[in-house]
């Protein structure tokens, strides 16, 4: 499975990095602005349900995992613990590596711009050290990360069951491009900002998929060595 996703992962960078050449991040936000402001901004749906409401869920599914440890229920007893150890680690690897991400980032989110109401000018996310005159702190996504940390899922599921982990990677992805379009509208985020937590998120969960594979190797090794 490794080189296969390793060039899936390679492939789908050179992708993002296509887009930020482009100016498509400039273009869907003044499509969701359809004007000066975003008029979705302080929509009841958009901001309690998809907002607040699955960062909950999120925090419950984590919560799920914790515990699950332990004590596994439902899909996840058909994991070793080990396996249940992993999925929790590339969660927060994910959520730990995208906050900080943006605690560095000095990238302002759509509505902090002077052409959607704000202060600030637009500044590409890879021009580092370069203040665009908003707050930043924008870039990558946060709360799409709520969905994506569990990526991880799918190195998990694909030794026991293809279709479980196609179904993990598919539920994951589905969900977080619906929090990140929401965060669209509402002016949070440019949709790269979405697309690179996506990616960041994946190859959280495919290093800490390949420090695992490698202890486990290393611990079989060792243990054949023993017997021997």
């Amino acid at each position: 499975m490794f080189p296969a996703t390793a060039i899936w992962t390679v492939g789908i960078l050179g992708l993002l990095l296509l887009w930020d050449a482009s100016d498509l991040d400039m273009v869907l936000a003044r499509v969701g602005a359809a004007g000066a402001v975003f008029p979705l901004r302080y929509n009841w749906f958009v901001n309690a349900v998809l907002h607040d409401g699955m960062r909950y869920a999120a925090w419950c599914v984590a919560a799920w995992l914790f515990v699950g440890i332990w004590a596994p229920t439902a899909l996840l007893s058909r994991l070793t613990r080990a396996a249940r150890v992993q999925w929790l680690v590339s969660l927060l690897v994910s959520v730990l590596v995208i906050n900080l991400l943006k605690q560095a980032s000095h990238t302002s989110c759509p509505w902090d711009l002077a052409e959607f109401g704000g202060i600030g000018t637009y500044v590409n996310h890879w021009a580092w050290g370069v203040d665009d005159g908003g707050p930043g702190r924008c870039f990558p996504a946060g709360h799409a990360s709520a969905a994506f940390g569990f990526l991880g899922g799918f190195f998990v599921f694909y030794p026991v069951s293809r279709r479980l982990a196609f179904a993990c990677l598919g539920l994951s992805l589905t969900v977080g491009l619906t929090l990140g379009i929401a965060q669209q509208l509402r002016g949070a985020h440019f949709m790269s900002h979405t697309l690179w937590t996506a990616w960041l998120c994946w190859l959280c969960g495919l290093l800490v998929n390949s420090v695992a594979q490698w202890r486990w190797r290393n611990d079989t090794a060792l243990s054949a060595h023993e017997v021997s």
